[in-house]
């Protein structure tokens, strides 16, 4: 889920402007209507502070309530008045002359800054109703799993690489099943609307097959059957050319082991409780979803010990591909390596603020991540709850 501050629309629209550019920009007005008074009394008559006066409206329309917008204006007039009652009658009629157009202009421009403001102010509104639409759409088609899954601890985060963007091709699920806990993340190729309803086919899939399925091979394969099937429906080249990454994990009950089966996925990562860190790299890689019929066999399962306190973390590119200014990629292993978590949420939101940090901007990709703890069994406790 994208956490990302949002302004709200009756808030001042500069609430939309986070960061040290925008308190610069909310300071401006404020700058330019001081310079404007500083000028306006103690300049020669024939000069006057009417450009300061005239460009603080135009500049708070965007990033503050008309109300304010209107003060800003407002001032200026008052400080024009001001001056011509205090030194007006020395300029006789040239001075009223000049003194109306200086007003009449200021108060043009204030009206016109408070037209853009409510312009502004209706597409915040529009933009806010919008993402609340979105927001919902990705609750239904990518579900926040809870914060426990078979007596695992579990956490969960979904970073959208541009700012309006909430749902990508990036997935995961996690589901209790007879046969353990199922974990699903993936990485669907392309972007936008067909992305989307792949996402949703792929995790309809998995729910219906992590229960009835009794091996990672035969979830993969009604994944892959899944993707057949909707392909026939599309027509587009980039449709019929699609494929999707994924690392499928099954972790039994008892908690002892992983069971990873990777289709071309970025490889899933063990952090121990000593702060160590392994690549589960598997023993053979396998074509991603939807060339399986390429593939000489269904993939091959890598099974690892998993010791209580240690944790799951699986990502998507997204992670392992953000770069810096100096077009590095990102290494999770390296980053995380000699850390320790007290849980899933605490390293996820670390990680997210480490890459965050590391890349200075935006990212090119969305990032997935589901992170999975094994708690400390108890004496005489076989299931790890």
């Amino acid at each position: 889920m994208d956490k990302r501050t949002r302004g709200t629309p009756e808030g001042p629209p500069g609430d939309a402007h986070p960061g040290n550019a925008g308190r610069l920009a909310r300071t401006l007005p404020v700058a330019l209507l001081t310079i404007g008074l500083s000028f306006q009394f103690s300049s020669p008559r024939e000069l006057t502070g009417t450009p300061f006066f005239a460009a603080a409206p135009l500049i708070s329309a965007p990033l503050f309530t008309w109300v304010a917008t209107v003060l800003l204006g407002g001032v200026g007039l008052v400080a024009l008045g001001a001056q011509y009652a205090i030194t007006g009658h020395m300029g006789g009629v040239t001075a009223i002359h000049g003194l109306v157009t200086e007003l009449a202009t200021l108060a043009f421009v204030t009206a016109i800054a408070v037209l853009l403001n409510r312009v502004v102010h209706r597409e915040r509104t529009r933009l806010a109703s919008a993402r609340g639409v979105a927001e919902a759409a990705q609750r239904a088609v990518l579900p926040m799993p809870g914060r426990r899954v078979g007596g695992l601890r579990l956490g969960a985060r979904y970073e959208a690489a541009q700012q309006d963007t909430l749902v990508g091709g990036d997935l995961y699920a996690a589901l209790s099943t007879p046969h353990g806990v199922r974990l699903l993340i993936g990485d669907v190729r392309g972007k936008g609307l067909g992305a989307i309803e792949t996402v949703s086919v792929i995790l309809g899939a998995f729910w219906e097959a992590a229960d009835r399925e009794h091996s990672l091979d035969g979830v993969a394969g009604s994944l892959e059957h899944a993707l057949a099937r909707e392909g026939t429906r599309r027509t587009g080249l980039d449709d019929t050319e699609g494929f999707t990454t994924c690392a499928l994990v099954e972790i039994p009950p008892g908690h002892e082991e992983l069971r990873v089966l990777n289709r071309g996925h970025p490889e899933p990562l063990l952090l121990h409780r000593d702060g160590t860190v392994d690549l589960l790299t598997p023993r053979a890689f396998s074509l991603p979803l939807g060339l399986g019929e390429l593939a000489p066999g269904p993939g091959e399962v890598t099974t690892r010990a998993f010791p209580p306190e240690s944790m799951l973390l699986l990502y998507t590119d997204g992670l392992s591909e953000a770069r810096n200014a100096e077009d590095v990629f990102y290494d999770p292993a390296a980053h995380l390596s000699g850390r320790t978590f007290a849980s899933p949420d605490r390293l996820l939101d670390a990680l997210v603020a480490d890459v965050r940090r590391f890349t200075a901007g935006p990212r090119s990709d969305d990032m997935a991540l589901l992170a999975v703890r094994r708690p400390l069994s108890r004496p005489g406790d076989h299931t790890g709850r």
